[in-house]
């Protein structure tokens, strides 16, 4: 028996990793292949195509690699044809993953999308391609679960797989107490796991941060690179700013654990400062038809932070913009660093979010759902706890 997964970016190879895993589990004889990155293919993965280095998101940079995405689906659908798959499984990654879908239900594979695009944040039209080619959808969010059963979408809820890696997470105790026992505040600065967030957002964080400086003494500034490519366009941008801030490739978790407060780029990132009740500000910055379309057209959600969408109000300040914002978000920074009160307050708040939605197992009940609907047998785990928040 063959099951293909398939995941287009880091944060879905990391989930995709711990399905693969979850899945094998249950089914030992199970061949798991399909398309990710590097944890799936050390969690067992047998991969056609190392998708997560395609990493894109905007139109520019998809036409880029267009030829490519067209080859692998052509290889994929003959692929479903001839090995006919138990399922598919899909990761996020809507733009790839809507024709995968669909090459898959042409085929006669199940499809069960695993930590479904936000949809109801830009593109609600699209719920007719889910219902038309995905058999489930296995949602991660209590509101996104009542949004596609409205539009007559099968949709499982699990809870968000994000805090299945959070409940098993170990920082390195060492880095952090060498870095707490140094003096002064921490900025933590998150831009990003893609390399275009990089490029388009550190610019900004960095003139932020020299505001920070001037207006704090003593303050510190940790910076996280998901990988050294990232690390070495950061410090090229430091550089050309004449500005001193600590990179770290893969310490992710341990920055944000030392932050004061964190300055981020929007993303599944939140919910982890979340989750350790980190005060923050939140930033993306965009070209200006980016903005507008996103704006003006696509955009039904108010924020683009999913802490603040689960809270239903802002908690962590957003700054989504075609322009440098870099003294609005230093303003807000600089609050948050001379209020020790208000940082208390909204951890609190936060504590009370996460109380509500951090919800593990997320992975494990995904992995049952997709197993009992090979087998077709009733799952053993029925939705997430919590569904009424």
């Amino acid at each position: 028996m063959q099951v293909f997964v398939s995941a287009g970016e880091p944060s879905g190879d990391l989930h995709g990793a711990n399905l693969v895993a979850a899945i094998k589990r249950r089914l030992p004889d199970a061949e798991v292949v399909g398309f990710g990155g590097p944890k799936m293919l050390e969690a067992g993965q047998k991969q056609h195509f190392p998708l997560t280095s395609l990493a894109v998101m905007w139109f520019g940079r998809v036409l880029l690699n267009l030829g490519t995405f067209f080859r692998i689906a052509r290889q994929s659908e003959v692929f479903f044809r001839s090995k006919k798959p138990a399922a598919l499984v899909v990761i996020d990654y809507p733009g790839f993953h809507f024709a995968l879908a669909k090459r898959a239900h042409r085929a006669g594979v199940p499809v069960y999308w695993f930590v479904p695009p936000q949809l109801w944040a830009w593109a609600g039209w699209r719920s007719n391609k889910m219902r038309k080619w995905v058999n489930t959808v296995l949602s991660a969010l209590p509101f996104e679960d009542d949004w596609y059963r409205k539009r007559g979408v099968n949709s499982h809820f699990i809870g968000h797989p994000y805090f299945d890696e959070l409940a098993h997470q170990k920082l390195d105790a060492a880095f952090v107490a060498a870095e707490k026992a140094k003096p002064g505040l921490v900025v933590s600065l998150l831009p990003g796991s893609r390399n275009q967030e990089v490029r388009e957002n550190f610019a900004v964080m960095v003139s932020a941060a020299n505001r920070i400086r001037d207006a704090v003494p003593g303050v510190r500034f940790l910076v996280a690179s998901f990988n050294e490519k990232q690390a070495g366009v950061a410090r090229e941008i430091l550089a050309a700013a004449g500005f001193e801030a600590d990179i770290h490739v893969g310490r992710t978790p341990e920055i944000i654990e030392l932050a004061d407060v964190c300055l981020a780029v929007s993303g599944s990132v939140g919910l982890e400062m979340m989750y350790r009740l980190k005060p923050a500000v939140i930033t993306y910055k965009v070209i200006p038809l980016g903005w507008f379309l996103a704006r003006k057209i696509f955009m039904t959600c108010k924020w683009v932070s999913l802490v603040n969408l689960l809270a239903g109000e802002e908690l962590y300040t957003e700054f989504f913009s075609y322009r440098d914002e870099s003294a609005g978000i230093a303003d807000r920074v600089i609050a948050l660093l001379k209020n020790p009160a208000e940082r208390e307050e909204l951890a609190a708040r936060l504590r009370d979010v996460r109380s509500r939605v951090a919800i593990p197992g997320a992975t494990d009940r995904a992995a049952e759902y997709i197993v009992a609907a090979i087998a077709k047998t009733p799952p053993r785990v029925e939705q997430a706890p919590g569904k009424a928040a």
